[in-house]
């Protein structure tokens, strides 16, 4: 068994030191509960709603970020996955989440799908998101609207993740009372037909006008959800994903037809 922790947060737009101090905080919290994987919100060491690219850019860091060391040492022996705005080699600006243990960045993930104004300010990623072996079992990364592609979790899926730790900012929507925000309701549909667990970091508060659901949520393979609320954690079985078996005569994969699947 392994112990996921989210921590929700509510960066401060343009303050990567405020950030930088809340973030550290947030995951060495989480460390001292037993969490052997946190996950932060979506582009967490800045805030979201930039005005400009030029805003963007002022908050912008790349992996070699001192900051992603002090997550390093907040974390002890967990894995660290969380947002940020990263500066790329070639210049441009990219939503991104970096997966942090011990031993500092072992990956990044740039956001491939670009949700209303973010494509005025980042680029998109251009290649797959990883699945990191990680001290508590291989980890895929999606960030936010990439939940909503369904081919993403189950190439995370098939690439062997048995649990997909998803940096999220969700706009608060409309939806009938006593029901689960949309977002969740397509986690759990994800976890349920890959069998693996997926969790949801959220972040609270209201920035430039912009409310936002609070809704993270940690979802067990079988589709349920676990724990929700701004500091979820529950203990998930990294081996429950490893089989997908759903009857004695069905697998999840095994009964894919790939060949009809192709427009």
């Amino acid at each position: 068994m392994i112990r996921v922790a989210c921590r929700q947060l509510a960066p401060r737009l343009g303050d990567l030191a405020a950030n930088r101090e809340l973030t550290a905080s947030a995951i060495g919290a989480a460390a001292a509960g037993g969490a052997d994987v946190v996950v932060l919100p979506e582009l967490a060491t800045s805030g979201y709603v930039f005005a400009s690219p030029e805003e963007a850019a002022a908050v912008a860091v790349t992996p070699a970020h001192p900051l992603f060391g002090e997550w390093a040492s907040a974390a002890g022996r967990a894995v660290v996955v969380g947002g940020f705005c990263e500066r790329g080699d070639d210049g441009r600006l990219y939503n991104s989440a970096a997966v942090v243990d011990r031993g500092g960045v072992r990956a990044v993930y740039r956001k491939t799908h670009l949700w209303d104004r973010e494509k005025l300010v980042f680029t998109p990623g251009d290649r797959p998101p990883p699945v990191v072996a990680t001290a508590a079992g291989p980890v895929g990364v999606l960030i936010c609207y990439d939940l909503e592609f369904p081919e993403m979790t189950r190439t995370l899926a098939l690439a062997g993740a048995r649990l997909v730790a998803a940096p999220v900012n969700w706009p608060l929507v409309d939806r009938p009372d006593g029901e689960r925000p949309p977002e969740v309701v397509i986690a759990m549909a994800a976890a349920r037909v890959n069998r693996m667990a997926i969790a949801c970091c959220d972040r609270s508060g209201t920035e430039r006008g912009q409310e936002w659901t609070a809704g993270t949520a940690i979802v067990g393979a079988d589709g349920w959800v676990l724990a929700e609320g701004p500091d979820a954690a529950a203990d998930i079985d990294p081996e429950r994903a490893a089989s997908k078996a759903v009857s004695p005569r069905n697998d999840l994969f095994g009964d894919r037809r790939p060949s009809l699947y192709t427009l």
